[in-house]
């Protein structure tokens, strides 16, 4: 049998990790060029490696912040990067470097990771649980027309990426972090999401939002097939208050030589359709997961977040990758902690992922057989306390 180790890449490993990536993906290798480019975004002691004894597999992730159901920032690892060579699948060597990533983010008190999901299907047996969703809406812009009474005001000012990529960690501090589930984002991230927009066209656009108050919204775009059936896609839209939102759509509906507007991953609860005179020029052609969450450790995940009135709750977990989130945890308005009382509820840890964020209710999950229901009023009151008003959306992509 061949000799594997498993352990934190060298940092003149990481150009081997990101081409491993890369043709995991079936994305070329690439150049000195790009690679000075996006060197900076890997995070010291965040790189994992599988080797036999070469190179065969990695992952790594970054350190940010993550808000959480009433407000607080906990720190979360966002898992990225993660890939198996060509010949190598399906001989656990994913499931090595999930094992050595998540027990070295226990290890160091992480809470909480995040990542997006290639596959629909891998990370579930890992802990991870679909946190947030996201729609893909498609607009005509030739028959769109906005409402009279849609808020006016501000001026856009539309920049190219040379002018605008050092600007973008201002821009998202400015109007990204409104929502739950949004992340902060460190100065390593920039360079690899400089890159990745670099990829998607060669005529990335900035439109900046400004109102009384100074920048309150932008969004990044950029036009396909503008000679015949112009589809413009906006891969990035963040906004403060509804002024912004509408002078950013009535931009985008001011770009010639465009036929369709795509924005591929909105939140669920956007109200982009009642902009319009005629609400069907906005439609949602799909509803994808958007980010997957795992509880690294549960009593600190629970106990960062707060909850809503009900009966408290008690919970058994069981987490078969870390055995010390084994247990059960009372859930109750002030908020959650370890105990030894009899559970109303019983699920996997990344049942519980699907919970935390209020995206899915107790009350479906123990209905598709995801929660074992000991006490049937138990799901109503899960329900209750870990209920969020309003659809949580990441927004960040990595």
């Amino acid at each position: 049998m061949t000799d594997r180790t498993v352990r934190i890449l060298r940092p003149d490993e990481h150009r081997a990790a990101w081409d491993l990536f890369r043709a995991a993906l079936h994305v070329p290798t690439g150049s000195d060029e790009d690679w000075a480019r996006v060197e900076t975004s890997h995070q010291a002691e965040r790189g994992w490696g599988v080797f036999e004894p070469d190179l065969i597999g990695t992952a790594r992730s970054f350190d940010a912040e993550i808000v959480v159901p009433g407000g607080a920032l906990l720190p979360v690892a966002a898992v990225t990067g993660v890939g198996v060579r060509a010949g190598r699948t399906r001989r656990g060597v994913l499931t090595a470097l999930q094992h050595a990533q998540l027990n070295d983010q226990a290890e160091r008190g992480v809470p909480l990771a995040l990542l997006h999901a290639s596959e629909g299907a891998i990370y579930g047996r890992y802990g991870y649980g679909v946190a947030t969703l996201a729609h893909r809406v498609v607009v005509d812009r030739h028959r769109a027309r906005l409402r009279p009474d849609v808020p006016a005001g501000g001026e856009v000012e539309v920049l190219g990426i040379d002018e605008a990529a050092p600007k973008w960690p201002e821009l998202y501090a400015a109007t990204g972090m409104g929502r739950l589930a949004a992340m902060t984002r460190p100065e390593l991230y920039w360079p690899g999401f400089e890159s990745w927009m670099r990829r998607q066209s060669q005529l990335v656009q900035t439109a900046v939002h400004r109102g009384p108050d100074g920048v309150d919204g932008y969004l990044t775009y950029h036009v396909e097939d503008a000679k015949e059936r112009g589809k413009l896609e906006v891969q990035v839209l963040h906004y403060s208050n509804p002024a912004a939102f509408a002078g950013l759509w009535r931009f985008l509906l001011s770009v010639d030589l465009v036929d369709e507007i795509v924005l591929p991953m909105r939140p669920l609860d956007e109200p982009s359709a009642l902009l319009f005179a005629d609400p069907r020029m906005a439609k949602t052609e799909r509803t994808d997961d958007e980010s997957w969450l795992r509880l690294v450790d549960v009593q600190a995940a629970l106990a960062g977040r707060a909850y809503g009135s009900a009966d408290p709750v008690v919970i058994e977990v069981e987490d078969r990758t870390l055995p010390a989130n084994d247990g059960r945890y009372r859930i109750s308005p002030d908020g959650a902690e370890r105990t030894g009382a009899e559970p109303a509820l019983r699920m996997s840890v990344d049942t519980l992922a699907m919970l935390y964020f209020g995206t899915w209710h107790a009350s479906a999950l123990a209905a598709t057989g995801r929660i074992e229901l000991l006490d049937p009023a138990a799901a109503a009151a899960a329900d209750e306390l870990f209920e969020t008003r309003e659809s949580v959306w990441c927004g960040t992509f990595f």
